[in-house]
C-alpha cells in the first residue's frame, strides 16, 4: 500500500495515566498546547483504533452475522485547514497505525467528506481533526463509527476517553498500513445526486468560503455545473484556504461575520448568498437583499425541497423553533417527526424513522442518502434547484414563513448567579399559571397555543439558549422577547 506524508510525532513506549480534558459530549475539543496536542492526539487515534478493531474482531470470531463483518478493518482520517491540523492528523495516524488497524489518510477535507468516505470506504470509523468556527488556538477531533454512525459520550466516547487517558494499549498487533487518497471524484459525484442539473434556471450566486476547507469542493461542483452546461455564475469570496484565517475565523453565527457575503451579493447583484463555517459541515443563506435567512426557516424550505421530490416522507425537526417546520410538513403532506437537538440525537431519530430529511436551525441539514449525516454543500444545491423549479427569489420563498410564523432567533444568556436547572425549574413555575403545554424532550418547551418558548442550557458553555416565537403576531413576539429578557436578567442571567 502506498503511504502518505512522514510522520514526525514519534510516541512514548510506556504511557503513564493523563486527565484529557478536551473530550466534550459529542467531539473532542480543545485549546493548543493546554489540553490538546501531538502526544493527546496520539493517544485517542490509538485508543480509537483499538476499541473500533476489538468490536470487529469480537464480531468476526462470534460467527454470527453482523453488521461489522461486512466491513473492512480500516479508519478513514481527514483535516481541516488550520495550521495545526495536519500534525495533530499524523499523531493520530501514528497511534492508529499501532494499534494494527490500516488508515487512509484523505488529505485536507470537510467534516462531511470523512462522514462519505467512512461508508464508502466500508471503514470501522472516520475522523475529522477541526476545531471548525472555534478560535485559531483551538483544534479537535470529530469521530464517527461504522455506516458514519455518529460517538457521543453515553455510546463509545467515554470509553475512548477512558483507555486513552490510561494509556493501557495492546501491543501484541502488527502495524496496521497506510494510504493517502485524496481524490474528491466520488464524494462529489454523490452529492451532485441531489439535484437534477436540467432544473436549473440562470442565478448568480456568492460564495464565501471563509477561508476553510470549502474551496477546493466548491470548485469541483462548480466545475460539474459548467461541464452540466447549467447557468449558474459563480462570485468566489475569501475562497483560498488559508489557516491563519486572515479574513477572521468563519463563523457566519456571528453577525460582523455576515457584512463580507451581504456586500458582495449586493455589489454583485446576485440571487443568492452561501457562506460556510471552517469545515462546511454547515451552510447559510443569504437573499438576493443580503438578507441573512435564519436556519429554522431554511428547514422548512428544504423540507418542502423534499417533500416535492419525495411525497410522505417524514422530516425530522429539532424543538427550538417548529411552528414554520410543522405548518410546511403538513401543507406537503409529510410525516412530522421531533427529536431532540444535537447531532448524534437527529440522526439516529432519522435512521428509526427512515426520514428523508432531518434539520436544525443551528444550519446542520441532515440526508438519508448521505449516510444519514449533515452536509454543508448539499443545501446550497438544493436551494438554486428550489428557486429554478418556483421561479421565486429566496425572498419569496422565505417571506410568507417568516410572517407567519415571527421567531426571535437564538437569544443566549451567560449565567451569573443560578445554574441552567435552577432558571429552567424557575421560569416553568412563572408561566405555569397559564396552562401551557409543556415538552422536556430537549429543555424545557412551553406552547400557549399563539406562541411558545423552547429554552435549555448550553452543552458547551455556562449559557442557556432561549427561542420565542409567534404565529402571525410579531408585537406579541417583541412584547415576550421583553418580558422573557427582563426576567432573566432578574434572575442574574445577562445577554451574552
Amino acid at each position: 500500500m502506498s503511504t502518505s506524508a512522514t510522520i514526525g510525532y514519534q510516541p512514548k513506549t510506556e504511557f503513564n495515566p493523563i486527565t484529557i480534558s478536551s473530550f466534550k459530549a459529542y467531539d473532542i475539543r480543545g485549546e493548543l498546547g493546554v489540553n490538546l496536542d501531538e502526544a493527546i492526539a496520539y493517544r485517542i487515534g490509538r485508543a480509537f483504533a483499538q476499541i473500533l478493531f476489538q468490536r470487529y474482531n469480537a464480531a468476526l470470531a462470534s460467527n454470527q452475522a453482523h453488521e461489522l463483518t461486512a466491513l473492512k478493518p480500516t479508519i478513514v482520517i481527514g483535516s481541516d485547514i488550520r495550521h495545526s491540523s495536519e500534525q495533530l492528523k499524523q499523531a493520530a495516524i501514528k497511534g492508529m497505525l499501532d494499534a494494527g488497524i490500516d488508515v487512509i489518510d484523505l488529505g485536507m477535507t470537510g467534516t462531511e467528506e470523512v462522514y462519505f468516505a467512512t461508508s464508502h470506504y466500508q471503514a470501522l470509523g472516520g475522523i475529522e481533526v477541526t476545531a471548525s468556527h472555534n478560535p485559531i488556538n483551538y483544534n479537535g477531533l470529530k469521530l464517527v463509527k461504522e455506516y458514519s454512525k455518529p460517538i457521543s459520550a453515553d455510546d463509545g466516547l467515554a470509553e475512548i476517553q477512558a483507555l486513552a487517558e490510561s494509556g493501557k494499549f495492546t501491543t501484541d498487533s502488527q502495524s496496521g498500513n497506510l494510504q493517502l487518497l485524496t481524490d474528491k471524484s466520488t464524494y462529489i459525484d454523490h452529492v451532485m445526486t441531489f439535484i437534477d442539473t436540467n432544473n436549473l434556471k440562470p442565478l448568480k450566486l456568492v460564495i464565501n468560503s471563509g477561508n476553510g476547507s470549502a474551496g477546493p469542493v466548491v470548485d469541483l461542483l462548480v466545475d460539474k455545473l459548467k461541464q452540466a452546461a447549467a447557468p449558474i455564475e459563480v462570485i468566489k469570496l475569501h475562497h483560498t484556504p488559508d489557516g491563519s484565517f486572515p479574513n477572521g475565523i468563519p463563523n457566519p453565527m456571528i453577525e460582523a461575520n455576515r457584512v463580507a457575503t451581504q456586500q458582495a451579493v449586493l455589489e454583485n447583484k446576485a440571487d443568492l448568498g452561501i457562506a460556510f463555517d471552517g469545515d462546511f459541515d454547515r451552510c447559510f443563506l443569504f437573499d438576493e437583499h443580503g438578507e441573512f435567512i435564519d436556519g429554522s426557516y431554511v428547514v422548512g424550505m428544504l423540507a418542502q425541497a423534499f417533500l416535492n421530490k419525495y411525497p410522505n416522507e417524514s422530516i425530522v425537526y429539532d424543538p427550538r423553533v417548529l411552528y414554520n417546520t410543522e405548518a410546511v410538513i403538513k401543507e406537503h403532506n409529510g410525516k412530522a417527526v421531533m427529536s431532540k437537538s444535537g447531532h448524534s440525537f437527529i440522526k439516529q431519530v432519522m435512521r428509526d424513522s427512515g426520514a428523508v430529511y432531518g434539520g436544525e436551525m443551528s444550519a446542520h441539514h441532515y440526508f438519508r442518502d448521505f449516510c444519514y449525516c449533515d452536509s454543508g454543500m448539499i443545501p446550497w444545491l438544493l436551494t438554486i434547484e428550489l428557486l429554478s423549479i418556483t421561479g421565486k427569489t429566496l425572498s419569496e420563498l422565505v417571506t410568507g414563513y417568516i410572517a407567519a410564523y415571527p421567531s426571535s432567533g437564538e437569544l443566549n444568556f451567560r449565567l451569573t448567579t443560578h445554574d441552567a436547572p435552577t432558571i429552567i425549574s424557575a421560569i416553568e413555575d412563572k408561566f405555569s399559571p397559564d396552562n401551557p403545554t409543556k415538552s422536556m424532550l430537549d429543555g424545557l418547551s412551553l406552547n400557549f397555543g399563539d406562541w411558545r418558548f423552547n429554552i435549555r442550557a448550553s452543552n458547551t458553555e455556562p449559557l442557556i439558549r432561549l427561542n420565542i416565537e409567534t404565529r402571525g403576531d410579531k408585537p406579541l413576539l417583541n412584547k415576550k422577547i421583553q418580558e422573557i429578557k427582563t426576567w432573566l436578567s432578574e434572575q442574574g442571567a445577562v445577554l451574552a
